[in-house]
């Protein structure tokens, strides 16, 4: 691995408490290595299971082989997170474990915290007696929202700070920048400085909306067994929110909705979620390097976060204008037959789960990024293009995917150090910019790629479609009926 002169970006003077040691833990450890000053002593990992010890062990890095649980949280936290003087850190990365109670513990006892997604206990995705409607991620974020509006301000707490959510907010900030530079729009300073200013911004470069755009080209060495699922990030969590319902931020362009959509009653009302799971529902987008491809509208706080942030609204509070938002993505080929095999048996999940580390990558790249669609100059896709070679060299113990998100917990933390009394916030109420100097480092190429593609390209070929050819960005093109 290559040797860098690494900056420290600044310093955790109280106990850092990391929950979860999977692929996403492993690789974010380092990074808070090489880039805060902190005491080792005064570190300590919660995980149910012990696979990783011996990297904690060698660095003297104290651990707690436990899951983290309704009943225990309180109590095992609290005293952890209160030992000793200065302001404490909890890095929660795990999976079954509430965000938002342990959100709130560590904000009433000062405590900054930080997140990949809204995560509930365990039981919540697969409980039968739930409507999908509460399965929703919708719902999960409404919690966290509610919470940030009866008590706004105190301890920072950041939620869904991974790629996506995290990142792809920050991209899609940067990428309206440049499209504004290259439509030569009439801004008055080169980025909004409010919410409203970003909304007002969007709609006046014409986009119609979002796609969080990526491809996994990342290829294995070996075959993948039959009755396994493998993937490049957790599986527990892919399988989770694959099975949740499909969703995406629902944009005021649009003129038509699936007969199985349906529109939340509560809230901002920025979403709606459509009855079957997101990892059996099939989207049309564009990357730079496949092209045009199939994506899964897999829900995702994005999603739905970004239709909320660029809202517009009249002086009554009216809606005026929205994007429509939501995830495209095409995991590796292995995730892809996992998929297969699982939806083939009616959704039950293989015996058999792995995460595929950087030894086990041959080559590929992880191309994600944001697409914004509908403007003058048609399509922009704007995002990172890293590959597991360049991981390999700037960072241990994972591959192109989890450099992507453990790179963005680093950044979060940065602005959660340097911003420590802003109260609950989402990455789209982040200094961007701060939040992207950070993390490029780990980014390998960020580029941007105008395209003249659109869902209507080639169709309808050689069957018929019930396609809207007024306006090629309709959902109603996007979604592969």
């Amino acid at each position: 691995m290559a040797k860098a002169k690494w900056p420290i970006h600044g310093e955790i003077t109280g106990p850092i408490v990391m929950i979860g040691f999977g692929s996403i833990g492993r690789g974010t450890l380092p990074l808070i290595e090489r880039h805060f000053k902190f005491d080792k002593s005064r570190m300590v990992v919660i995980d149910p299971r012990d696979d990783d010890k011996a990297l904690l062990d060698e660095r003297g890095i104290r651990f707690i082989k436990e899951a983290v649980t309704r009943k225990n949280h309180k109590k095992l936290l609290g005293d952890l997170l209160t030992e000793g003087d200065g302001q404490g850190f909890c890095v929660n990365l795990s999976v079954d474990t509430s965000s938002l109670d342990i959100m709130k513990l560590c904000r009433k006892l000062g405590v900054l915290y930080i997140d990949t997604v809204v995560e509930p206990w365990l039981g919540f995705y697969f409980d039968s007696r739930a409507d999908n409607a509460s399965r929703t991620n919708y719902a999960l974020r409404e919690t966290v929202r509610e919470e940030k509006r009866k008590n706004p301000g105190g301890t920072t707490a950041v939620s869904c700070c991974g790629a996506n959510p995290g990142m792809v907010s920050w991209f899609v900030k940067q990428a309206l920048v440049n499209l504004a530079a290259d439509m030569k729009l009439d801004i008055k300073t080169p980025a909004p400085t409010d919410r409203d200013g970003w909304a007002r911004m969007m709609k006046k470069l014409g986009v119609k909306g979002v796609h969080i755009a990526e491809r996994d080209t990342q290829r294995t060495k070996q075959p993948k067994p039959f009755n396994t699922f493998w993937n490049t990030w957790s599986v527990e969590g892919f399988v989770s929110e694959g099975l949740q319902p499909a969703e995406l931020g629902w944009g005021t362009h649009e003129k038509w909705m699936p007969k199985n959509a349906r529109k939340q009653k509560k809230g901002s009302k920025a979403a709606i979620f459509l009855e079957q799971p997101g990892a059996n529902t099939r989207v049309r987008t564009w990357c730079p390097t496949p092209g045009a491809q199939y994506g899964f509208l897999v829900t995702h706080n994005e999603s739905i976060s970004i239709a909320d942030y660029f809202t517009v609204r009249d002086k009554k509070g009216k809606v005026t204008y929205r994007p429509t938002c939501h995830y495209a993505y095409h995991p590796c080929n292995d995730a892809v037959l996992s998929l297969h095999e699982m939806f083939g048996d009616a959704g039950k999940a293989q015996p058999v789960f792995h995460v595929l580390d950087e030894n086990e990558l041959v080559d590929g790249i992880d191309e994600l990024g944001v697409l914004l669609y509908g403007h003058k100059k048609n399509a922009y896709w704007y995002g990172s293009q890293l590959s597991v070679e360049e991981t390999r060299q700037i960072a241990p113990y994972q591959n192109a995917t989890g450099l992507q998100v453990t790179s963005a917990v680093l950044a979060g933390m940065v602005w959660a150090l340097e911003n420590p009394e802003s109260g609950i916030v989402e990455t789209d109420e982040m200094d961007f910019e701060r939040c992207l100097e950070v993390q490029m480092p780990y980014l390998g190429p960020v580029r941007g790629y105008y395209s003249d593609w659109t869902p209507l390209e080639g169709r309808p070929g050689l069957f018929p479609e019930d396609i809207d050819k007024s306006d090629p960005w309709q959902f109603r093109n996007i979604l592969v009926r």
